[in-house]
């Protein structure tokens, strides 16, 4: 059955935010969970499920749990500005909330095989073709070393499109200059029930879900 996750405390009026099928408000938060069927067969209803439900489910309990009992404070920071002013433990927490919902917003399976407009003309002028692009990306996917993401980011004072990666709960936001696009998990929970250690064919096949409308919003 799909989970419920109630944002904590929230004391604040909602504000617009980018982030398709989550209210951004001023407390950390989650968004609810994806349909289970939702990126067959690319993802199958077991990975999702475990995912959300325990893996991005947990680090808002442990936040939360950390919030009540040690952190007051915490109770009315977004998810933003606890990655911006936070260390340790309590930035894991909010990093990974943050990059998982970008993760599954950066999914659809109403995926275009490429994405159109703004944003292919993007690409082709930064990387040079669609393909050139894809496959940075898709190369570092694959051989990222142990936990992390993979990111398309834009830089706020080029302008320009570039791949990172970071590792374990790293998140772009953390530099100011930089701007979120879209970004694919590698972290081995993202894929390893449906494709054991096979992170490569993970890597290939997720090009089919790729959620283009959501990048193109996230474009400056």
């Amino acid at each position: 059955s799909k989970a419920t996750v109630s944002v904590l405390y929230c004391k604040k009026r909602p504000r617009k935010s980018k982030m398709m099928k989550r209210t951004l408000i001023r407390c950390f938060s989650m968004i609810p969970q994806p349909p289970l069927d939702g990126f067959t067969p690319v993802l199958s209803e077991e990975t999702v499920q475990f995912h959300y439900q325990k893996h991005h489910t947990g680090y808002y309990n442990k936040l939360k749990a950390f919030a009540e009992a040690q952190r007051p404070d915490l109770i009315e920071k977004s998810n933003e500005e606890i990655i911006k002013t936070e260390t340790g433990f309590v930035f894991n927490q909010a990093a990974q909330l943050y990059n998982h919902d970008f993760y599954w917003n950066s999914m659809s399976n109403k995926s275009t095989a490429e994405p159109t407009g703004r944003l292919a003309d993007k690409i082709n002028e930064d990387f040079g073709s669609f393909g050139e692009f894809k496959k940075q990306f898709q190369a570092q996917v694959e051989s990222h070393f142990g936990s992390g993401w993979v990111w398309l980011v834009q830089e706020k004072d080029s302008k320009k499109l570039k791949v990172m990666s970071t590792h374990d709960a790293g998140c772009p936001i953390t530099d100011d200059n930089l701007q979120p696009i879209l970004t694919c998990d590698a972290w081995e929970h993202a894929f390893y029930i449906d494709y054991r250690n096979d992170k490569p064919k993970y890597a290939t096949n997720w090009w089919s879900i790729v959620n283009w409308d959501f990048a193109s919003t996230n474009l400056l």
